[in-house]
């Protein structure tokens, strides 16, 4: 199945935006897939407000997230892959919902088992 996740983000997001509130992303910034100001990251984290006036382009996907926003006045293509997301919120009153970071490793395919074994072959007559 694929994962809840960005279906939940998306979901909050509109929730948030329908309650004329401010949604704000709580990232990890030490994922390697994210593109992030760094000098706005504090304790490897970073928030992000994503209301519609202060960004533009967003794109919620499946897995990542995408938008164009300024930065002490420069321009910023910023890219966090849903695994990063540990929080989904509204600014004025903290309603929202947190992630579990351990949740993303339910996300990953298991691992592929290699052969213990060689493969035997023989010709049958």
């Amino acid at each position: 199945m694929t994962s809840l996740k960005p279906y939940l983000i998306r979901s909050i997001y509109e929730w948030i935006i329908d309650n004329s509130l401010t949604p704000h992303l709580l990232v990890d910034a030490e994922n390697a897939g994210a593109i992030l100001p760094t000098e706005f990251i504090e304790d490897g984290k970073i928030i992000l407000n994503i209301r519609p006036e202060a960004i533009q382009g967003l794109s919620l996907g499946n897995e990542e997230i995408e938008f164009n926003a300024r930065f002490s006045g420069k321009p910023m293509h910023i890219v966090t892959p849903v695994t990063a997301v540990l929080a989904i919120y509204a600014k004025e009153n903290g309603k929202g919902m947190i992630f579990d970071p351990e949740d993303n490793e339910d996300d990953e395919p298991p691992p592929v088992k290699k052969p213990t074994s060689k493969p035997n072959l023989r010709i049958v007559k």
